[in-house]
């Protein structure tokens, strides 16, 4: 699975648009009064404007190769969140390394090299090396009937996790990462993890295009309007 776009919402549009087009340099794409989108590689995020809102957790991939080089680019640019003082954290059971910091809504921005995807790059990394968004918190209270919706419906298998804490439902290029909101937080800083509202367009394996909506801590999956 891959995501195509995530739709995202922040009452902060003008800060997060300088942040994510000044700050890290990615294309815009569209823009109005209440809205602006980024390219991340060959996903595009969309801000939409709200009142109030709640913060995310989204990962994005970059080359396998270039974490280090991705640490000293980033780390001019924002501060890095740490888990037990590393700021570049290694995930051995999936072969990947993975940086954190906040943007200003304080949503927790992911960048993992996935080694097991050889997406390597022989060229030196910067904001052009975001490859997709490949990851999005889904907080809920009870994780297995997620999990027996996206299984049915897009024919998603877990990746890592089980039905109890922590379930990471897809695969290494599209996941959603769905916890148990009354019995764990947001790694690395222990943040409050929020049933944030978003929409995602993905593309599973068969090529077909669908629609996840998460509203209000509840899932809905279907077809785009093509008409």
């Amino acid at each position: 699975m891959i995501f195509k776009e995530i739709t995202i919402y922040t009452s902060r549009l003008e800060s997060q648009k300088e942040f994510y087009c000044q700050k890290l340099g990615l294309r815009l794409t569209a823009e109005n009064t209440s809205s602006f989108s980024v390219a991340t590689g060959t996903s595009i995020l969309n801000f939409c404007y709200r009142k109030f809102a709640t913060a995310y957790h989204i990962a994005i991939n970059i080359p396998s190769n270039k974490d280090m080089e991705a640490w000293d680019w980033l780390k001019s640019k924002v501060d890095l969140l740490q888990d037990e003082g590393n700021s570049l954290v290694n995930f051995p059971k999936w072969n990947a390394t993975s940086l954190y910091f906040y943007d200003p809504d304080l949503n927790i921005i992911e960048l993992i090299c996935r080694k097991n995807l050889n997406s390597n790059s022989n060229k030196l990394f910067n904001e052009r090396d975001f490859l997709h968004i490949s990851e999005i918190g889904m907080p809920v209270q009870n994780i297995e009937p997620v999990y027996n919706m996206l299984n049915s419906q897009l024919d998603l298998e877990i990746f890592d996790g089980d039905s109890e804490r922590f379930c990471a439902i897809g695969e290494e290029t599209g996941l959603f990462i769905v916890i148990n909101k009354k019995f764990k937080k947001w790694f690395p800083t222990n943040d409050t993890a929020y049933s944030s509202d978003f929409e995602a367009i993905v593309e599973t394996a068969n090529n077909e295009k669908n629609i996840v909506s998460f509203k209000s801590g509840f899932l809905d999956i279907y077809k785009p309007n093509l008409v």
